[in-house]
């Protein structure tokens, strides 16, 4: 039993560096599966803004090759320009949506210092049905037409950004104010979910390179308590001028705001809250250790499944039939964390199932279907 320590150590270690060898890979089949699923549909906008497959293929790989947040974000809103005459990135945080960064407008600066009043119909109706929306001028925001000018064509897209099944930002978009310009609907979808995508493996990279670098230290630090999602805010650095301060409780630690590096979660909204308690407080230390490690490999397992199984996921959620989709993932999930806790104190907590009901069906089993075991 001495040597179990060492043992986990030793794997935990092989997972980040295969994490790491497979991102080449991760990179090029995210790039193939966005392509085949919005493909279809890139002929449908009427828009000769050179939507072609070689060109968005191009902005993804730039997307891609961003190795910050920020940096990926600003691929994100370059890219997007070229299929726009104006566009905007908006932080969906606390009920709020903040400017984050534009490309097109007259005055882009102002684009930060603006909140967009999530209750007019137009981002209303894309938050509730989290899926993007072609829209008339007069079911946008009011106060941002009239602070930026109205598009010269009266149509705009607004677009959800998606984080760990949340929508984190909005990216707006229109043909500009003068006439003839473009709006490419399909390509804008495109690159907003190749995005998403690839936010959610460098999320999953830095957390793998993070536990390994834990592991090697010789001085062991203490684990943190996980809330219902590992990934930080990558929008945590733009504070605007009109948001309020956070509330004490809240408040990010100065060294997190004077950081240059903005780091992902996925929810910037009811995730910020306070810290969940520790289940595991009445435990000994080691004990407690495995059960917190036995979690953070499952939501590692999980993240992996839905990465790559997003239409499946939604279909599934809607029919509640999730794990007849997704069986063979999730089965094959399970098999490899029963070889790595199975025959650990973690093994009475069934950590894998209660993943599989947080994370796919978001804490209602009733959308795995009847086929599901615990």
């Amino acid at each position: 039993m001495a040597e179990t320590p060492r043992i986990e150590q030793i794997i935990e270690k092989a997972v980040s560096a295969v994490l790491e060898n497979q991102l080449p890979q991760l990179r090029q089949q995210l790039v193939r599966q966005v392509l085949a699923e919005v493909q279809p549909h890139l002929g449908e906008s009427g828009n000769p803004s050179g939507g072609s497959a070689a060109e968005l293929l191009k902005a993804v790989s730039s997307i891609q090759a961003g190795s910050t947040q920020k940096e990926i974000l600003r691929a994100l809103l370059d890219a997007s320009a070229r299929h726009s005459g104006r566009t905007a990135l908006f932080v969906i945080k606390a009920g709020a949506a903040n400017g984050w960064q534009g490309r097109g407008f007259d005055n882009n600066e102002d684009i930060k210092d603006f909140s967009l009043d999530v209750n007019s119909s137009g981002p209303a109706q894309v938050l509730q049905n989290r899926s993007a929306a072609t829209l008339v001028v007069s079911e946008m925001d009011a106060k941002f037409i009239s602070r930026f000018g109205a598009p010269a064509q009266d149509q705009l897209c607004l677009l959800p950004l998606h984080l760990k099944d949340k929508v984190a930002a909005l990216v707006y978009a229109d043909a500009g104010m003068d006439a003839g310009g473009a709006l490419d609907t399909a390509a804008l979808q495109l690159l907003v979910a190749a995005t998403s995508g690839w936010l959610e493996v460098a999320s999953l990279r830095k957390q793998a390179a993070k536990e390994g670098a834990a592991e090697a230290s010789s001085e062991p630090a203490p684990v943190p308590v996980q809330t219902a999602s590992s990934y930080s805010d990558p929008f945590a650095g733009h504070a605007p001028k009109h948001a309020a301060a956070p509330p004490p409780e809240v408040a990010q630690p100065a060294a997190a705001v004077a950081s240059s590096e903005p780091v992902i979660a996925a929810a910037a909204t009811a995730a910020a809250a306070a810290p969940a308690t520790d289940a595991f407080a009445q435990m000994s230390v080691e004990d407690a250790e495995v059960h917190r490690k036995a979690q953070r490999f499952a939501r590692l397992l999980m993240d992996e499944v839905k990465l790559y199984n997003q239409a499946k996921v939604a279909e599934g959620r809607k029919n509640k039939d999730l794990y007849d989709r997704l069986r063979e993932d999730i089965e094959k999930s399970r098999s490899t964390y029963m070889k790595r806790y199975g025959n650990t104190v973690a093994a009475s907590a069934d950590h894998f199932s209660t993943e599989v009901i947080r994370s796919l069906a978001e804490d209602d089993a009733s959308l795995l279907g009847p086929n599901f075991r615990r």
